[in-house]
């Protein structure tokens, strides 16, 4: 494996990360609402999943749910579900006023990790990604290498959003709209757990 090979594997990651999805918009709107400390550990929880994802294809997971499609539809149907659940909330409570007792940034971690563990595609996408950038026969350490660069990767691009969306205008511009940013973020989400759910 060369750098070149992590070079490329970067830039895919970077425009997978920039197309919107279910992680990209929670990671912005638990920035936005709970500052800071909140954006990071939720984009820590997300980068964690998407990273071990990477490396369950790097082991051959694909394989298996190949194999065993129930698995595959299991936790397709459980992660459809959560991000319905997680549409329905924000949608509910829009018109509920920020509480202003920070939220637990364990709490932020987890949620992370549940919305992209509830996307088992990630597993799949990383596979044809992984087999088209990297050379056979990589060694557990260029594997480890390869995750842990995953890992990195995604922490510094929500840090930065993070940084970004936590700024007291930013904060005070989502206070101002929560009620329709809330229903929009809601739909959205809830649409994209209806189209993991009856999708192929």
């Amino acid at each position: 494996m060369e750098a070149a090979h992590l070079i490329a594997f970067n830039l895919t990651l970077l425009a997978a990360m920039a197309a919107p999805g279910p992680a990209l918009l929670y990671a912005l709107r638990q920035s936005v609402a709970g500052g800071f400390g909140v954006g990071l550990a939720t984009g820590a929880g997300l980068g964690l999943m998407a990273a071990a994802w990477t490396g369950a294809a790097l082991l051959g997971l694909e394989v298996v749910f190949a194999l065993f499609p129930v698995a595959f539809t299991a936790l397709k149907l459980a992660g459809a579900l959560y991000l319905i659940w997680i549409g329905y909330t924000l949608w509910r409570d829009a018109g509920t006023p920020v509480n202003d007792a920070p939220t637990p940034r364990a709490r932020a971690f987890w949620g992370g990790i549940l919305i992209n563990l509830g996307n088992p595609k990630s597993v799949l996408f990383a596979a044809s990604v992984l087999v088209v950038i990297f050379p056979p026969g990589l060694s557990l350490a260029e594997k480890a290498m390869i995750v842990g660069n995953h890992f990195a990767v995604e922490v510094l691009v929500y840090a930065g959003f993070a940084a970004a969306l936590a700024s007291p205008p930013a904060r005070a511009g989502y206070l101002r709209l929560k009620p329709l940013l809330d229903r929009i973020a809601g739909a959205v989400l809830g649409l994209l757990g209806l189209r993991l759910l009856v999708g192929k």
